[in-house]
């Protein structure tokens, strides 16, 4: 059977009965208690999976592995060039630090439904504290590392955290990021105060621990007795991913524990062709969903060994960095985002660092974080000679709307397209008005409701949050956000985002959040930030700032002023080193900033003149601006 006949009979099988096809895969999962419905559409903004069920997600990740006989088996490799250690946990390693560090925050108070923020570095003790929520039932939600004390502090004033999980510090290449004392800052600024504080004292920077509050996470774990696993609804809240950079309140995306379970459980096959037993890499970060789904639960669910690495593709010491942990760790399926491929290709332009390695074991790379330009698709399978496989998903989702699929066998390589909708998911590109649009045109990328399992159910307690920002567009159908077409294959091509997401280097980062930090700076007057493109990352995000009247100060000291604002308030995950100075920005008649134009400008692109267009001398100011 060809991979084309193969993916449409599965794809036919879903679309013939949707339930049916999700019931099957749910028998890969334990459940304390069988579901009642498989879809109950009463619930939530549209609807969730598997209404009624009972499990515990960390049992199924963890013990099940364990009673099943494969408590030797590595579980999790740590792979940390920052401190020059590898460490192996064993499924029976796993179990017995879950279900001590549950102890720990039960003895801290922490039950089914309460929250736990882990803001930590790519260490085992972020898998271990997520792993350990599960356990107790309660809702963890991991901050990425990078972002500053003002991001921290709004997650925390929305997910009203009993207890906060972190670190002394971070490593990066040449630094040391001192996370407590973000963390402090973080907790004064917010309007919830959690009761306790777990911290893990790293040697490279220990920290002073607030008396009364923080507690030593190793010796708390150590203290503790093991906890049991707590059975609780499928439809419950396993976790809360705030997407990146967001304006007002954030938006807390909810994952619930039976579809995520299911879902995560199944593509691992599906998608990537594994097994229990085998070796699986997600070069990612724990405070990204991909982290979530792909380093911790997916692997672990599926009974197979996850690395998690503490480095970077280039500079832990070198352009070979990933190419050295697939050899040593026997790595079968690697998946990254674009960014760390133009990395490598950058230093290492005709890939001679892979040549010291035995890659044999390697079967495909998969990326995703952002569209992957077809130069590095194609550098990357002439270099590795493997499959190179780009799927697109997002935080919402929790796992892929399109790829290519190992179970069934890829199909032909198109580099640029993202492959073919995954059952589950019945995509299309819609026009403005939500009509259906034929193949080969560009619209609306946009999913049919009900949104398979393990896609987010709503956003944490904003249900109407949920709705206007997803459904409301286009009544029946989940709005990606996302522009494209479906080409006459089927295969899928995602152009670009449809707001004012950009993509950084695979970090999903709101420009409004951006403009509203340089907004607040005393001698801006108006702003506009675009994602412009750039070889290395993707995109990086460019200011645009008009001044008061009457400010007169040098252009470079405000710019600076300017780039160091965002570091503090966004971080510098945002990456966000280019502000220039212009007399005023190109609108609409009605007001509305250009930032089409803008983005086209600065990419080089021929700019139409818009017909709506206040001064159409306002974009030629803008060329020469950017041209300085």
């Amino acid at each position: 059977m060809s991979s084309s006949t193969a993916y449409d009979a599965a794809y036919g099988a879903w679309q013939q009965d949707p339930a049916a096809w999700w019931e099957a895969a749910a028998e890969g999962i334990t459940w304390t208690k069988r579901w009642d419905r498989a879809f109950d559409p009463t619930l939530g903004a549209y609807g969730q999976w598997f209404a009624g069920g009972m499990l515990n997600t960390c049992y199924n990740a963890v013990d099940r592995h364990v009673e099943a006989g494969r408590g030797a088996q590595a579980a999790l490799i740590w792979d940390s060039p920052m401190t020059g250690q590898v460490v192996t946990l064993t499924y029976a390693d796993m179990q017995t630090r879950c279900a001590k560090l549950a102890g720990a925050l039960a003895d801290l108070g922490v039950v089914a439904g309460d929250r736990v923020i882990i803001y930590m570095p790519m260490v085992p003790e972020a898998a271990i504290a997520m792993l350990a929520c599960a356990r107790l039932g309660a809702i963890h939600s991991v901050v990425f590392g990078g972002f500053a004390a003002a991001e921290l502090a709004t997650r925390i004033s929305d997910a009203k955290p009993k207890v906060i999980v972190s670190a002394s510090c971070g490593l990066e290449p040449g630094r040391t990021v001192h996370y407590k004392p973000l963390l402090d800052s973080a907790i004064a600024l917010s309007s919830h105060k959690p009761e306790s504080c777990l911290i893990l004292q790293r040697p490279q920077a220990p920290c002073e621990l607030t008396q009364g509050r923080d507690h030593d996470l190793l010796a708390a774990e150590a203290a503790a007795k093991p906890h049991d696993c707590v059975p609780v609804l499928a439809t419950d809240p396993l976790y809360i991913l705030y997407t990146s950079g967001t304006t007002g309140r954030p938006k807390g995306v909810v994952r619930d524990n039976g579809g995520h379970a299911v879902a995560l459980w199944n593509s691992m096959q599906m998608l990537y062709g594994v097994e229990a037993g085998d070796v699986y890499w997600a070069a990612s970060d724990v405070g990204w969903v991909v982290g979530h789904s792909y380093i911790v639960y997916a692997p672990l669910l599926r009974g197979c060994t996850s690395i998690m690495y503490e480095g970077k593709p280039v500079g832990t010491p070198d352009a070979g960095a990933f190419w050295r942990v697939c050899a040593q760790h026997k790595v079968k399926i690697l998946f990254t985002a674009p960014t760390a491929m133009r990395a490598i290709k950058q230093q290492d332009p005709e890939g001679k660092l892979a040549a010291d390695y035995d890659l044999s074991n390697l079967q495909a790379l998969y990326l995703a974080g952002e569209r992957c330009d077809p130069p590095t698709a194609v550098w990357a399978a002439d270099l590795l000679q493997k499959p190179v496989v780009d799927h697109w998903w997002q935080t919402e989702t929790g796992w892929a709307i399109t790829s290519g699929f190992r179970h069934f066998g890829l199909f032909d390589f198109k580099p640029g397209s993202g492959g073919r909708p995954c059952p589950g998911h019945d995509l299309h590109a819609l026009d403005d008005e939500g009509r259906l649009l034929p193949r080969g045109t560009n619209g609306n990328l946009s999913i049919r409701l009900p949104l398979p399992p393990g896609c987010g159910p709503t956003l944490w307690q904003n249900d109407d949050g949920y709705r206007t920002a997803y459904l409301s567009d286009f009544p029946g159908w989940y709005r990606t956000g996302d522009a494209g077409m479906i080409d006459t294959d089927g295969d899928v091509w995602v152009m670009g985002r449809t707001d004012d997401i950009i993509n950084v280097a695979g970090h999903r980062l709101s420009t409004g959040s951006m403009e509203e930090v340089l907004a607040s700076h005393k001698d801006v007057a108006e702003c506009a930030v675009i994602g412009a493109k750039d070889e290395l990352k993707g995109q990086t995000p460019l200011g645009l700032v008009v001044l008061k009247s009457g400010v007169n100060r040098p252009e470079a000291e405000i710019v600076a002023e300017l780039v160091a604002l965002v570091r503090e308030r966004i971080g510098p995950v945002a990456s966000f080193r280019d502000a220039r100075v212009v007399k005023r920005l190109p609108k609409t008649r009605s007001g509305k900033i250009l930032r089409g134009s803008i983005r086209k400008i600065a990419d080089g692109e021929a700019v139409p003149v818009p017909p709506t267009i206040e001064d159409p001398a306002t974009l030629d100011e803008i060329g020469a601006a950017l041209a300085r």
